[in-house]
């Protein structure tokens, strides 16, 4: 016990925590410590072998004494908790996207106050300057291009602001902070429909859903002519675990640097599907910005490494793992819940998903109903280990 270390991840019941947990488990003398504001049936996978600390009152690192808790005695912080989605949320929610920094403010004082060795921050690629990704043949983002500042308005602003946070906390308390720039991440057990989900996850769906009805017709958000960059997830950990170890003290891009247009991005995943759907394009749909891709310089030049996964290859493993969701929540009598399954959508203003606020019974009032994800909590997550 006494060599042992304790590494936190915070937002373990998401996507990019459920596999990051995977990874640590699989290290020797590391035991993990998991939060997340959402009940345990709520996470996207459960590792028996890890501490979870879910729901409002034991996994809400809004609030400072649960942060002080899983702080104590860590050797590693993982910070992974924002209330976020994809386009269609970030652009129709950024009060509740600035409020992240009340996540990032806590775990960075109750891991300086414990004395934490190591605080990873997951920035994003939406701390970027508007004004460099006006064209779809954009060139491809340097770190130094996220000032002056101009960021994605809501969710861009809070991510710099705790990149500048976490900056300072180490040069003023010695912390060492790690801050990654994620590059839109996908894989399997991540969010794939109620509103959250972005880009790959979403067209995926779409075409399943297509495939599934027999209305060979995909809805596109935009013209299909913006252009993003992929990450699969395995990339992502990788990545995550890679500058964790490393002296690399400055913000870095974390992504890869296969840059598509979405029309791209369907076609793939058409190919992967075996089918070929009439496109309608959404124009007044939110479509973000019109360009945006990783700029790997510096990642090849500090760790040697670049994420590699072809989109290809990452999509034909996300469709298929979707595929089988999808599936199996029509064989669960949900078939009320997968009409529509074509569009996707998120409300203007919606609520934070439960535990809904600071009290466990706030989730019953009124006014934190709306925006809740259609289907939530309608099936089990993944269980691994113990």
């Amino acid at each position: 016990m006494g060599t042992e270390k304790i590494a936190v991840v915070t937002g373990a019941g998401g996507f990019i925590g459920g596999h990051l947990i995977s990874s640590l488990l699989r290290i020797p003398g590391v035991r993990v410590r998991a939060a997340d504001i959402k009940p345990l049936a709520d996470w996207y996978q459960v590792f028996d072998d890890a501490e979870n600390h879910a729901g409002a009152l034991d996994g809400d690192v809004r609030d400072f004494a649960v942060c002080r808790e899983l702080c104590s005695e860590a050797s590693d912080v993982y910070q992974l908790a924002a209330d976020m989605g994809g386009m269609g949320f970030i652009e129709n929610n950024k009060a509740l996207c600035m409020l992240s920094v009340l996540t990032n403010t806590h775990m960075l004082l109750a891991a300086q106050e414990a004395g934490v060795g190591r605080f990873f921050f997951s920035s994003s690629a939406c701390v970027y300057n508007a004004e460099k990704q006006l064209d779809p043949d954009v060139t491809a983002l340097a770190e130094a291009d996220a000032y002056p500042a101009l960021p994605e308005d809501g969710y861009g602003w809070e991510k710099l602001f705790s990149e500048r946070m976490c900056r300072h906390f180490r040069e003023d308390f010695g912390i060492q902070t790690r801050v990654a720039r994620f590059h839109n991440v996908y894989g399997p057990h991540g969010t794939w429909y109620g509103g959250r989900e972005k880009a790959p996850a979403a067209i995926c769906r779409k075409v399943i859903a297509a495939k599934a009805s027999g209305d060979h017709t995909i809805e596109i958000w935009g013209d299909g002519h913006q252009t993003r960059s992929f990450m699969f997830i395995d990339d992502c950990v990788l990545g995550i675990r890679k500058l964790m170890d490393s002296t690399v003290l400055e913000p870095i891009n974390l992504g890869s640097s296969e840059m598509v247009t979405i029309n791209q991005l369907v076609d793939i995943a058409e190919d992967v599907a075996g089918i070929k759907l009439e496109r309608r394009y959404k124009l007044d749909a939110p479509r973000g910005v019109a360009g945006r891709n990783s700029d790997n310089t510096k990642i090849k030049r500090h760790l040697g490494w670049e994420p590699s996964t072809s989109l290809r290859d990452g999509i034909a493993a996300t469709y298929r793992w979707i595929e089988q969701e999808f599936h199996a929540l029509g064989a669960q009598g949900s078939n009320a819940a997968i009409q529509g399954m074509g569009t996707s959508s998120f409300s203007h203003g919606a609520k934070a998903i439960p535990g809904d606020g600071f009290l466990a019974e706030s989730r019953f009032l009124d006014t934190w109903r709306q925006g809740i994800p259609a289907g939530y909590g309608s099936h089990p997550p993944v269980r691994a280990g113990g």
